[in-house]
This record gives structure tokens, C-alpha cells and sequence, in this order.
């Protein structure tokens, strides 16, 4: 293939051109081919409706591990063209919110053994009429309830409590169903920048619950797995700068 039928697959593809692609294009136009081709295999298989596979690459580009910002614009902006509201986009970048509770996961467990091995904690105590609530509350909001969980409701049950309330927002006056929800959730649990696998896991088998295919699921992660292209787009405009000094 030529430069120009290189750009304009890349850009029937990607609906995307700046100095940054332009910059890969001249010091390497075979592997911009080849990245091409692998950013079109969602496109082209198309498990995901368009709406819901820019709503996926919003979530891959938004969260806060990964952090894109060059790539935030036109994923909202093809989302949008392909019959997104503003809603709903503005839903997924609610669900990519709720990331930060992973501290909580994965810290929360490690205190409980740290205590414990210190003689300072026996065991779990036993859950207040309040924390009771609180379990029920988010079980019926969020429509699941994981084990994870029980450590954060047992020792820090106002901050559970505000949080059950934070996440529940798409959940509770959101438009995108529940399955599309939970992709959003693989989407940014699966990337590359975070892989958190219990969160993965358990997203995977509530999306499962709801109907979701393993071609849709799969196609979630191949979308997640193109991140690794924004080094490259950030540092080859730098490499032309430097090779030209």
C-alpha cells in the first residue's frame, strides 16, 4: 500500500488524522498498516454495535490508570455520530469513576491480615442493623453482592455508604442496560494500565448474567488491547524532532 491508501484506511477506520498518526505514517507507514488492521477487527467483526464499541474505547481512554487525553475528543465525538446521548456518555464516564474504589479492594484485605497477625483483630465482627441496610441497599442497586465487599461494609460503613450511593448513579437513572454498563467496567479492569483481575472476574460473570455473548465480550477486550499504540503516537513526533536536530 502507498502513504495515502495507508491514511485513508486508517482514517475509514479510526475516523481520526493528526500530526501524531502523520508522524508514525513517515517513520514507519508498514506498521501503521498493521495497527491499522488490528484498531478494525471490532469495526469489522462487529459483536458490538458502533454506539457501544466508541462508548468501550471512551472508557479505555477516560479512566484514571490510563489517562489518554489525546484520544478522549474523538472517541465522545464518534460516539455521538454514532447515536450515543450525551447521557449516555457522560453514564460511562460514570462507571470509569467508580475505579478508585479498587484501593479499597485490594488495601482493605491487606489491613485485616496485618491485623490479625498483629493480635489486634480476631475476626469479622458481626454486621450492625445500619451495615445490614447498607449490604441490602447496595445488593438491590448494583444487583450483585461479592464477598470483596465485606471487609469495606464491616470497618468503614459510612464511607461504603456514600459510596453505594456514588456508583449507583448509572444505575439507578442511567439509559445504557445493565450489560453495556458492565462493559464498561471490563473495559477498564481488563486495559493493560490496571488489570485488575477480581474486579475483571466478577464484571465478566455479571455481564454474563445479563445476556452478554463471548463475542461480545471478547470484543470488549480487543478493543482495550489497542492502548499500547498510545506511546507510540505520543513519542514519534518527538523521535522526527530529535532525529532532525
Amino acid at each position: 500500500m502507498t502513504n495515502d491508501e495507508i491514511k485513508a484506511e486508517y482514517e475509514r477506520t479510526t475516523g481520526e488524522w493528526d500530526d501524531k498518526v502523520a508522524a508514525v505514517l513517515e517513520l514507519d507507514p508498514e506498521f501503521l498498516s498493521a495497527y491499522t488492521k488490528l484498531a478494525g477487527v471490532a469495526g469489522r467483526v462487529g459483536a458490538l454495535p458502533e454506539k457501544i464499541q466508541h462508548l468501550v474505547r471512551l472508557a479505555v481512554a477516560a479512566n484514571s490508570t490510563h489517562l489518554y487525553v489525546p484520544a478522549i475528543r474523538g472517541h465522545i465525538r464518534r460516539a455521538l455520530d454514532a447515536g450515543a446521548t450525551t447521557a449516555e456518555v457522560m453514564e460511562t464516564l460514570e462507571c470509569c469513576a467508580t475505579l478508585g474504589i479498587h484501593s479499597m479492594n485490594i488495601g482493605v484485605p491487606i489491613l485485616v491480615d496485618v491485623l490479625e497477625k498483629a493480635g489486634i483483630r480476631t475476626g469479622a465482627a458481626e454486621l450492625t442493623e445500619y451495615q445490614e441496610r447498607l449490604k441490602a441497599e447496595f445488593t438491590e442497586k448494583r444487583g450483585y453482592w461479592h464477598s470483596f465487599w465485606n471487609e469495606i461494609l464491616e470497618l468503614a460503613p459510612e464511607f461504603f455508604d456514600a459510596y453505594t450511593e456514588f456508583s449507583s448513579v448509572p444505575w439507578v437513572s442511567g439509559t445504557l442496560e445493565p450489560k453495556v454498563k458492565e462493559f464498561m467496567y471490563i473495559a477498564f479492569d481488563t486495559a493493560a494500565t490496571h488489570l485488575y483481575t477480581s474486579g475483571l472476574r466478577l464484571h465478566i460473570e455479571n455481564a454474563v448474567g445479563y445476556g452478554a455473548t463471548a463475542a461480545e465480550l471478547i470484543e470488549v477486550m480487543e478493543i482495550a488491547a489497542t492502548l499500547g499504540i498510545h506511546g507510540v503516537f505520543e513519542a514519534a513526533p518527538i523521535l522526527l524532532e530529535e532525529s532532525a536536530k
